[in-house]
């Protein structure tokens, strides 16, 4: 196990209240229907009611949705354009970019929470927002980050889930898991974006918790009790990161099939997704989406060895699969 236990559960369960904010904020912008009185006809009818994000962020209808070509070099240009601005380090262009998206993804989120109590939560949601950005970006704590990093991913899933369907997700969680085969093991790109962010920028676009060696708390501890209180060494801190891709890619997956399922859109080998739940269709699978990934990462985090490193999308995307199978064969 590449870090300690407390430090793995921690890890995962950050990842799992990502996933399950992530359904709720997803769940709460999807279009509901409900039973309308028609005094005409005399009759009830189904009458669906849009939930738009904010801010005209609204993507467009599944109908006129980019493909999914355009999703991925859409992907590929936003990578290249980061690469070019972490190899020229534009400091202030990159602080500026997470300022914003970190703004406009906790605002998503905080709506979610607060646009049922009040119709201003459009303008609440940035009073809360801003602020955080700010100390987020500018002023970071291990704290305050991994905090504002629970509620970025549902809000960044709220955007894009309506714009991909069951069979365009599955394709691309293959091809994102062949990319971070590439970016990691082959090229390490990923190590050297994830080195520039903490050492040049003081920020990172995932969670991460600091932690002390058994043996050098024991330094520590020895050093307080010597008489000799002149300077010391410096202590070595490990770090536990996990990527902000493999945290957002399983809450789009499963806001997607929640999606999907709420407005009757699976193709038919899905339709058993379909099967309501507590009065909320698809959340049965969404939620065997959601612990598929969990239980994949928390494989990954066992599996994995110390000063090396893996990428998690293909282990997580098979999560996924495996979980959807599974219900497949067992359930239906």
């Amino acid at each position: 196990m590449k870090h300690t236990f407390k430090i793995t559960l921690i890890l995962l369960a950050m990842f799992l209240v990502t996933q399950l904010i992530g359904l709720f904020v997803v769940n709460s912008y999807l279009p509901k229907q409900i039973l309308f009185f028609n005094s005409t006809t005399g009759q009830y009818e189904n009458v669906t009611i849009q939930q738009p994000l904010p801010y005209g962020m609204q993507p467009p209808p599944m109908e006129a949705a980019p493909s999914l070509i355009s999703i991925i070099i859409s992907f590929i240009i936003a990578i290249v354009l980061l690469l070019i601005l972490v190899k020229y380090k534009w400091k202030f262009l990159i602080r500026a970019w997470f300022f914003v998206v970190v703004i406009l993804a906790l605002s998503l989120a905080f709506n979610a929470f607060l646009k049922n109590f009040t119709s201003y939560s459009y303008l609440v949601v940035l009073l809360l927002a801003i602020p955080l950005a700010y100390l987020k970006i500018y002023k970071p704590s291990v704290i305050l980050h991994n905090f504002t990093e629970l509620l970025i991913y549902p809000g960044i899933a709220a955007v894009f889930v309506p714009i991909f369907n069951i069979w365009t997700i599955i394709i691309f969680l293959i091809l994102i898991s062949i990319y971070d085969i590439w970016a990691v093991w082959r090229s390490g790109i990923m190590q050297k974006m994830a080195k520039f962010q903490m050492n040049e920028l003081k920020i990172f676009g995932g969670f991460f918790v600091p932690y002390m060696s058994r043996k050098v708390r024991q330094q520590i501890a020895k050093f307080k009790k010597s008489k000799n209180k002149g300077k010391g060494r410096g202590i070595k801190v490990n770090l536990a990161i996990l990527g902000g891709g493999d945290v957002v890619f399983p809450v789009i997956t499963a806001g997607v099939i929640l999606s999907q399922a709420n407005q009757g859109k699976l193709p038919s080998f899905f339709s058993y997704l379909a099967t309501p739940l507590f009065n909320i269709p698809g959340l049965a699978a969404a939620l065997l989406v959601v612990f598929g990934s969990a239980l994949a990462l928390l494989f990954l985090f066992v599996l994995s060895e110390k000063k090396k490193f893996y990428p998690a999308m293909p282990f997580i995307s098979a999560g996924i699969f495996l979980a959807l199978l599974i219900w497949r064969l067992f359930f239906f």
